[in-house]
């Protein structure tokens, strides 16, 4: 953690915390002393573990939100594991609206198209096990509230993939084979719209991409003017030309291109594009900075085949900055000191019903010490 200003904080990617730092639930075994595959000293539950073993199909059904559903990809992961180190492994199909996404995770064996074998089991959120689960021999729902930040070998597992990939491990009674982080990464492929920008100039020096997207405008949003200033502060720093990427959430497609009013960066806005596409645009950026929103987690997991892509940061205003995260060690936050206090507690303002407060929520991110951070990262000296 490195202090930026007053009251905001940089926290790297895949942070060791000690249980002694944060409010923690005992995970009830050390899993760097079990061997894969090992019983675990905590009892299975024997309902699910009967069901599943007789399953060979198994159905990722995600239909609420796109952040919420990356991050809960890491509970497909864990139910793979477990019934290959049991039997055969399973087909796994994709349905609902981030299908074609999920797809990229390298967990999906079958076009959904294709008819199941055997038992089925449908894992997904409530909204995808409601439309679902009558087809199915059993259901897993993954509830971003219900796993808490788990805690090993003086460790702290606070993100959420981290929390939902332990918490069925605990479930299933079987030491599995992951380790952080826990999250499958999403790889790119050609995209029309990649040779699009190309075609037009864009993607050929420094690129930034701004994710404007928020939920919460009023709480969660850095907006459009500020983002528009770190880059151009980093323009100035670094003496480079700089190009923009507005990514929003609300539909109306490529906006035409425009100059910053300092007139050192070359700004495009994108909005209502899929996020199919923008998985494969992220890593052809340089660096992503954006909300604490669904396209930042997708940013964070977008990566290029052999692994690598850009940086991504994501801004923190009320939630915290650990728990919605990838976990990958290329994901970085900048918090605010509630977010913090969110983290320290494993608190949500939302869940646990805390009211609002005096705090200045995105604007105590300086444009200045954003972009002083983001130059570092850039030049690899952080």
């Amino acid at each position: 953690m490195k202090v930026l200003s007053a009251g905001i904080h940089f926290h790297p990617g895949s942070p060791s915390i000690p249980t002694t730092a944060v409010h923690t639930t005992p995970l009830g075994y050390d899993r760097d002393d079990l061997p894969v595959g090992a019983p675990l000293p905590l009892p299975a539950s024997v309902e699910l573990t009967d069901r599943l073993s007789q399953c060979g199909d198994i159905e990722v059904a995600f239909h609420g939100k796109l952040g919420d559903t990356l991050l809960a990809l890491s509970a497909v992961r864990a139910l793979t594991e477990w019934i290959g180190l049991h039997s055969d492994p399973p087909t796994v199909r994709a349905t609902g609206p981030h299908a074609e996404l999920i797809s990229r995770c390298g967990l999906v064996t079958q076009n959904p198209a294709t008819p199941p074998h055997g038992h089925r089991v449908v894992i997904g959120d409530r909204l995808g096990i409601e439309a679902r689960q009558a087809e199915a021999a059993t259901a897993l729902v993954c509830d971003p509230a219900a796993p808490p930040c788990w805690s090993s070998g003086g460790r702290a597992h606070p993100d959420l993939p981290a929390r939902h990939y332990l918490a069925l491990e605990r479930r299933l009674g079987v030491r599995l084979p992951g380790s952080a982080p826990f999250s499958p990464t999403l790889t790119y492929r050609s995209s029309g719209l990649v040779e699009q920008l190309r075609t037009a100039g864009w993607l050929s020096g420094l690129t930034i991409a701004a994710i404007t997207a928020t939920s919460w405008p009023e709480r969660k949003d850095y907006t459009v003017q500020r983002f528009i200033e770190v880059a151009e502060r980093i323009a100035h720093a670094r003496g480079t030309p700089t190009q923009l990427l507005l990514i929003g959430g609300q539909n109306g497609g490529i906006h035409a291109a425009a100059e910053s009013p300092a007139h050192c960066v070359q700004v495009l806005r994108l909005d209502g594009v899929s996020a199919v596409h923008l998985a494969d645009l992220f890593p052809h950026c340089d660096l992503v900075v954006g909300n604490d929103t669904g396209l930042t987690h997708l940013a964070g997991l977008a990566r290029r085949s052999d692994g690598a892509g850009p940086p991504v940061i994501g801004l923190y205003a009320r939630h915290s900055h650990s728990k919605w995260r990838t976990g990958q060690p290329h994901h970085h936050a900048v918090a605010t000191a509630l977010s913090d206090r969110m983290h320290q507690g494993d608190l949500c303002p939302v869940r646990d019903g805390l009211s609002a407060n005096a705090d200045r929520h995105m604007e105590a991110i300086t444009p200045a010490s954003l972009a002083q951070l983001c130059s570092d990262l850039l030049d690899g000296s952080r």
